[in-house]
């Protein structure tokens, strides 16, 4: 029976589940197309430092009396900020940019507070001690204008202090912005709750899904990046081993939309539907909570069937991760009463409850996971407590179900080949 089945690695938290799958079930194996050879990471953000795309270096924007903002990603995030910063202090230290005028921002977006270790982890132990950290704070926001699509700008007031911002993070597919990355820096990274809500809401737009750059929640992050100043911005591409693969600098929009090449080229798979798959986020802090891991189950209905099954392996250590999705995945008591809520009312949080609710009528939805049985089946997924027993319960009904694997669910965008 062992010679008939493939051991499949599957990131689970820090660890990895092996599962064995049946060979003659297992329709592909859907990974990215990583360059084999990598060039060094710090080598990749000083050539783009040093080449930024339609703008001018920084170290020739700023001067020595320059108050500088950098806005980092938080800890829900795969960014290795800790190996972006050095060269970019590097950059700004060129152009006499001093220490005491340097802001570290943490793009909390409505994301939880860090601790002070991990804020510390984040950007490194020199770079903290050295240079002042501090996290957004949704309540100390100042308005500065409305974009065309009637979204409240309103920013950090810290930010707007700064005469210099600096935005960084790494580009990878976003299930409603079409790609994190760029503007994301500023909306939501540090908006007010009301701002990022109200570009929140275009979500349910049908041109807003991963993969695409044209969805009306990205073109309002960028008309509002735009309208505040944001002036440059690092970003990276990272591989399924969370390894820098690619880097751009310069303009927010343009230099944006050369790393987002970069993800298409290896990121998007064509392949035929299949009737399961089963995906995983890609390990921790892609799965750190079901808020996040949601991610990888959107990016997996592209490789089913409608009816077909998604078994979704995320550990899910911190719980669901947001109380308004765990409050709307207690109160829906059914599928349709979750889209229905949310048509008429919007809210931060329940987006994630009516999201799923939709998935789950086309989709048999199984979790493999560390929450209790009780806050997988208020979520619309039926618990299982390994990747076998889910499989079992798919080839049960259809033995000749076939199967695509998805490790790397968080990156991996499968086009279908029937579009």
């Amino acid at each position: 029976m062992i010679a008939n089945t493939k051991k499949i690695s599957l990131a689970f938290g820090s660890m990895a589940l092996e599962p064995d799958i049946p060979k003659r079930n297992i329709s592909s194996i859907i990974l990215p197309s990583e360059p084999e050879k990598k060039e060094d990471a710090t080598f990749l953000i000083k050539k783009a430092l040093e080449n930024p795309i339609k703008s001018r270096r920084l170290s020739e924007i700023v001067s020595p009396d320059s108050k500088v903002a950098i806005i980092v990603s938080d800890v829900t995030r795969p960014t290795p900020t800790a190996k972006l910063l050095p060269p970019l202090l590097d950059e700004l230290y060129l152009g006499g940019t001093k220490d005491e005028n340097i802001t570290i921002v943490f793009a909390l977006g409505l994301h939880r507070n860090q601790t002070e270790e991990e804020s510390r982890k984040l950007v490194g132990e020199e770079i903290y001690k050295k240079i002042r950290c501090i996290q957004h704070d949704t309540g100390r926001c100042r308005r500065i204008g409305v974009t065309s699509r009637g979204t409240p700008i309103e920013i950090f007031e810290d930010i707007l202090d700064a005469d210099v911002v600096i935005g960084t993070g790494s580009i990878e597919f976003h299930y409603y912005a079409g790609y994190s990355g760029g503007a994301k820096s500023v909306l939501p990274g540090v908006s007010s709750r009301e701002t990022v809500i109200t570009n929140h809401k275009m979500m349910i737009d049908e041109k807003a899904v991963s993969g695409r750059i044209d969805g009306p929640v990205r073109q309002d992050m960028e008309e509002a990046a735009k309208i505040f100043g944001l002036d440059f911005i690092l970003n990276v591409v990272l591989d399924s081993k969370k390894e820098i693969v690619a880097a751009v600098a310069g303009d927010f929009i343009e230099a944006h939309r050369k790393g987002v090449e970069v993800v298409d080229s290896m990121y998007k798979v064509p392949v035929e539907p299949a009737d399961a798959v089963i995906v995983s986020c890609g390990g921790f802090p892609k799965d750190i909570n079901l808020f996040q891991a949601n991610k990888a189950l959107d990016n997996a209905t592209q490789a089913v069937k409608e009816g077909g099954s998604i078994i979704l392996v995320a550990e899910c250590a911190e719980g669901i991760g947001n109380q308004v999705y765990e409050c709307w995945n207690r109160e829906c008591r059914s599928p349709d009463e979750a889209i229905e809520r949310f048509k008429k009312y919007f809210e931060f949080g329940g987006h994630k409850t009516a999201i799923i609710a939709k998935i789950s009528k086309k989709f048999k939805l199984y979790l493999v996971s560390k929450l209790s049985d009780e806050q997988t089946k208020s979520a619309f997924f039926t618990p299982m407590q390994s990747v076998e027993d889910a499989l079992y319960s798919v080839l049960l009904e259809n033995p000749d179900a076939k199967v695509h694997l998805m490790p790397h669910g968080g990156q991996t965008l499968p086009v279908r080949k029937d579009n």
